[in-house]
């Protein structure tokens, strides 16, 4: 796990010398360093954590993104994070933290990281409630299956596939079933030059 804050500049809760932690201590001191006020980069903080999940080694990568939406700040812009979160092998779940009448709330921006990537959307009507839906998302993570097949389609162009899932069990009828909207494609290797030809030989 790793933490990231962000006000007009994203920064990493735990030192650099240790990317990731799963002792608890540690996790709670790098949460503590957040602090409140400025201006709002939420999709640089994003893309910056989605970029250092790939440090990573474990299987299963996750972002849990609490804020209102709203972003003021960030060099990047939402279609710019949607096109990483949807080639980012992680699945996002976003908390929208914010009150009615809050002018910088986005939830829509929130719903699309979490659909775009499999993951969910939660607005809860109280700080109450975050305690509730983060063991939700914890049973989510621990309980999520993986699915894998071949495409008709292999064209290796680097273009957007749609995906839809649909499920069915006996006595129950359809079933309620959250994936990852889609997947790049991967692209096509350049062919390696042949040994010993020139610059001018392979582009010829």
């Amino acid at each position: 796990m790793f933490a990231v804050s962000f006000n007009e500049n994203v920064s990493f809760g735990l030192p650099s010398d240790k990317p990731f932690t799963d002792e608890g201590a540690q996790l709670e001191a790098a949460l503590s360093r957040i602090a409140a006020g400025g201006m709002t980069a939420l999709y640089d903080a994003v893309a910056a954590a989605l970029e250092h999940l790939k440090k990573g080694d474990r299987e299963k990568r996750v972002l849990l993104v609490v804020s209102d939406g709203g972003d003021n700040a960030s060099h990047h812009d939402l279609d710019q994070v949607m096109t990483m979160a949807e080639q980012a092998d992680a699945i996002i779940y976003t908390i929208g933290l914010f009150i009615p009448e809050d002018p910088d709330r986005n939830p829509r921006a929130l719903r699309r990281l979490a659909k775009a990537t499999g993951g969910g959307a939660f607005l809860p009507g109280s700080v109450a409630e975050v305690t509730p839906i983060c063991e939700q998302i914890a049973h989510d993570i621990r309980n999520q299956y993986t699915i894998a097949y071949v495409p008709t389609n292999r064209n290796q162009d680097g273009t957007y596939r749609s995906l839809q899932v649909k499920a069915r069990a006996r006595d129950r009828g359809r079933l309620s079933v959250r994936t990852r909207a889609g997947y790049y494609a991967p692209l096509k290797p350049e062919p390696l030059p042949a040994a010993g030809a020139t610059d001018h030989e392979v582009q010829n």
